[in-house]
Parts: structure tokens; sequence; C-alpha cells
């Protein structure tokens, strides 16, 4: 059960040009997925030609973990000798040294990207969460790609307006002001119409659309008195056709670290002053591009993290030097042709919100499948926790909104998972939700969890449908989801509870849904039921669930604020 999605991938297929691992490079097979997913969230510059050099400044130290790397500090300048994939081939400009750096742990001189306080493709909600993560104060701060929502709506554009200066019109079907006793200014990339006293005139110069819709956001850390607790403030930075910057019509500036500067020194009109850019974790070096059918000895396994019906989970170390996550499959378990096609296509979905798949190991069993390591285990266990039961209820919204957003992930790439619960949610040590195991279902070879009346077949999480007939669909994985909200809300308590199997599924059939639970507020129960409608096709989208959820207590406010 799992992804129903195949590409052909051969397995054989070199990938020139490529860094080599420690070991017998003979044990190692090269990724087979290089080139099919998606395109990575930092943009990459052009590749290099010769013609412009591409220097680069190190915003993380590395030391070199193979004799190919080249070791750096933070600060240092590097020369970019080929950009393709994410290990670089780079030379140090202070000692000529060249060798393999890891893209992600540097950025183009002169770039946005090397300023602390920039932070390239993070959303407004994940803003919200890394800003208002341990370590962050009142003041703290990033600039952000702006996002854009279709036909504008919690995330869609908020003006700033002073009272008695100007009057700020941000769209075409605005009014002229009815009082013109102040002046009004339309700068919009639409209708390009100004007005001011009781004249209008319309600007000749050509519209810049891009630069007038926004490019960026700033996100400040706050204190609401009203509620009585920490939040977070989007104000949207607009453009000029001549390059500047504003929040506020009244003060532009020439660059966003001119912006930045001003409102460290006053308020002028944002809920604090800017303090300290928002703290962002180092990020993981890339996996080693040729290293995808591993060699079993390059991994030492640790510590047993759990047990499961078809094998168990280890902390271990891959190569001396990076901590992974390993599943030991049971011998039997799963064909490893069938295990390999579907691994092929799962290492291609590549989102912020699911596992990463590193590598495997195949040649025996038993069959290990290397994935990053998350820190907090499944979700399941940490609900159960001393920890997870300390979680109050806008902790547990967002658990829910941030599967939402992987699911919808896997819905747009036309693929399902098959088995939607939070024991297959693994938790991170910032209490990021990720996806895993979506693709193993489909490959289990075991009648206890294929067939229906199996005791391991996940019964209380799986659709009408799929249980009757089969049929798993992406709309089978929403009533999945609208159990996992039911396990999420109630702490990892078992879905309808003291009920067998065979009972839930007669209660099914006669149209019985699980009840509101103590604690569960009405939305989020609406939502449940909105994932349990009988007819598939009148269950929502995850896309639609994601949005619902990402604005549950903030659906009637103002996502980008207005200076007052």
């Amino acid at each position: 059960m799992g992804c129903m999605k195949s590409k052909e991938i051969n397995l054989s297929e070199k990938v020139s040009g490529t860094r080599q691992s420690l070991g017998d490079p003979n044990n190692y097979i090269p990724d087979p997925t290089d080139g099919l997913g998606p395109a990575p969230s930092k943009p990459k510059p052009p590749t290099t030609d010769g013609t412009e050099e591409f220097i680069v400044l190190a915003l993380y130290d590395y030391e070199a973990i193979h004799k190919e790397d080249l070791s750096f500090q933070k600060g240092d300048h590097l020369k970019v000798l080929e950009n393709s994939g994410e290990w670089w081939s780079a030379k140090a400009l202070s000692t000529g040294q060249e060798g393999y750096i890891p893209s992600n742990y540097v950025a183009r001189v002169n770039s946005l990207e090397t300023e602390e306080w920039f932070f390239r493709g993070v959303s407004r909600k994940d803003a919200e969460r890394q800003l208002l993560s341990p370590g962050n104060m009142i003041g703290s701060f990033m600039i952000r790609d702006s996002e854009t929502t279709k036909g504008g709506g919690a995330d869609s554009d908020r003006e700033v307006r002073w009272p008695g200066s100007c009057l700020v019109l941000e769209d075409k079907s605005c009014p002229a002001p009815e009082d013109r006793s102040c002046p009004a200014i339309c700068i919009s990339c639409l209708s390009r119409m100004f007005f001011h006293k009781d004249h209008r005139r319309t600007q000749t110069a050509p519209c810049n659309l891009p630069q007038f819709l926004g490019s960026y956001s700033l996100s400040v850390r706050d204190f609401d008195n009203q509620k009585k607790m920490e939040t977070v403030k989007h104000y949207k930075i607009r453009t000029l056709d001549s390059g500047g910057f504003y929040i506020s019509a009244r003060n532009t500036f020439s660059s966003l670290q001119e912006l930045v500067s001003h409102y460290k020194g006053q308020t002028d009109g944002l809920c604090q002053k800017l303090t300290y850019p928002c703290i962002a974790p180092k990020p993981q070096q890339p996996w080693e591009k040729d290293a995808w059918e591993i060699p079993r000895s390059s991994l030492k396994l640790e510590k047993k993290l759990g047990a499961g019906q078809f094998g168990e989970v280890w902390m271990a170390t891959y190569n001396m030097h990076t901590k992974v996550a390993v599943k030991t499959m049971k011998p039997g378990s799963m064909s490893v042709e069938a295990f390999l096609e579907e691994a092929n296509i799962m290492k291609t979905l590549q989102h912020d919100k699911l596992v990463k798949l590193h590598a495997v190991v195949t040649k025996e069993e038993p069959i290990y499948i290397i994935t990053e390591y998350m820190e907090k285990g499944s979700l399941l266990d940490f609900l159960k926790s001393d920890e997870g039961h300390k979680q109050q209820l806008p902790v547990l919204i967002d658990f829910c909104a941030q599967i939402a957003e992987g699911m919808a992930f896997i819905e747009k790439r036309n693929y399902i998972h098959r088995d939607l619960r939070a024991a297959n949610i693994l938790v991170s040590a910032m209490l990021v939700c990720k996806i895993a195991d979506f693709g193993l279902a489909r490959v289990i070879d075991d009648n206890e969890y294929t067939a229906r009346e199996g005791a391991k077949f996940p019964i209380k999480w799986t659709a009408p449908e799929a249980i009757n007939y089969g049929s798993f669909t992406i709309k089978s994985d929403i009533w999945s989801f609208g159990i996992l909200l039911m396990e999420i809300i109630t702490y990892g308590r078992t879905p309808y509870p003291g009920m067998s199997h065979q009972e839930v599924i007669r209660a099914l059939e006669r149209g019985y849904r699980m009840p509101r639970t103590e604690g569960c507020p009405e939305e989020l129960y609406e939502v449940m039921m909105q994932c349990w409608k009988r007819k598939p096709e009148d269950r929502p989208t995850f896309e639609y669930n994601q949005s619902i959820l990402e604005d549950f207590f903030t659906a009637t406010e103002s996502q980008y604020q207005q200076q007052p």
C-alpha cells in the first residue's frame, strides 16, 4: 500500500562528475532519482561558463568529512568552479585549495541570502513557527519572500494607512475617497491612477507589475496584550519603480538593509523595534550524491528507537559522521524488487513536511531503509509522552496544519499514502511534523496486513470504500486524515475506543462517526466530519484543509498589519 504513481528509472545509470564516497565505490549505486525531483526551494545561480566569476560567502563552518571535500569557516569567500547538484566544486580564495562544498552552506556574495535576517522560501506560517520557537525574543524578525493568495484571502495584502497624511489604495476597484480633505494616492499597479485633491491623472510610465505586487514581507515577534500571549505580526514590503522599498508610504528606503536599520532604531508604526534576526538552525548537509544502495557496513546501529509490525527503527551513524534513522524490515515482509520500484518514487517526493529518504540496503535481507533522523520519534509516541501532554491546543492544531501541508504536496504530485496515521508521522526537536512511510504500505507482503480481516490491517484509519472494495485514492487518505486529527486532539488515543475491527466496520456501514470529544473545538470537529463524508468525491482536498487549519485561530484577522 503506498504511492500509486511510478516511473521507469535505470538503476545502473551513472552520474558523471559526482563526488566519491568513503569505502569501496563498487559497493555504491548512484541515486537513481537524480534530476527527477522538484526544483530546490533555494534558487541556484546560473551554471558557471567561465565568462563571469561566481563568488560565494560561507554562511556556516564546514569541516571536510571526505578527502575530496573543502573545509571552510563562516565568512570565507570561495570561487565556485561547478555548481550542479547539491555539492559544488569550489576554490578557497584565501588558500587556493579546491574541493567539494555543500551548496546550502553558502550564498552568492552581495545577495540577500548573505543577510542573517533574510529567509528565502519561508511561508507566513513557517515564519510564525520559527519566530515563536525557543531562543527568539520580542522584536526578533525576518524578511522573507512575500506570498500571494489566490483571490485575496487571509494572506492577501494589507496596506499601511496614515491618518491626516495620505491614504494608499492598492486595488483597481478602490473608489476615489469621498473626503478629499487629505490627499489620497493610488499606486495600484493595475490602474496606475493618481488622485490628489480634486485632480486626477493617469501615469504614463510603464508599470512593473511584479514589483508592485510586493516582493517581500517583514515578520516580527510581538506580544498580544489582549490575548496575553506572544504572537507574530507581518508587514508587506513594497517596491518602487526606482528600486526603493517601503512599508509606510511616508518612509522609503534605497535597500532592505537601510529599511532594517531604520526599524531597529525606532518602531515608527511597527508593533516592536527590530532586535535580533530569527535564529536559523544550521541546515543538514546534503546527502552524498552517489550513495543510494550503500554497504551495510557503513552503518552503525546505536540505539533502538522502536519496533513495529514489520521491523525495527534504529538511530544510527552513517560512515562515522552522519546521524540517520534506519528502519530494518523483517525478512520476507516485502519483495526487494517491489520495494526498490517504490523507493525510486519515494525518493522524488522532496518536501519540508515529508521525511527524506536517503539510501537503502537491499543486497541481502534484512532490508534497511535509511532516512533523516527525527529527534522526537513518532507523533503517536510523542503525544502520549509527558512532553506531548503539555502541548496546548494551538500546537496541536499546528501539527494538523503541518501534516495537511505535506499531504497537499503528495496530492499535487498525484500520489497517495494509504497508511496515514499518527504512528507514521515523525517529530523533530523543533516540533516539525513530517510524514513517513509514504510508499511502504503498497509493497508489504503480509496477508495479516493486506487482508481486511487481518489483525494488522489498519481498519480504524481506513475509508469504507478502501475496506470494502480495495479502492485507495487521495480521498481515502482524506478519511484517514480525519481519524489522525482525532488522534492528535486526544493525545494519541486509539480511534473508536472499545470497539473491535468488525464492530467498526458494521458501525460505519450504519453511518456511525466518532463523536466530538471534550476539548475538541467544534470547528476542528467539522473538519473531521467533512473528511468522513460517505461519498469520496464530497470530501475536501488536502489543500483546502491546509488553508483552514493554518488560519484556524486567525481566519477573521488581518494577517498583514496596518500601521496606526
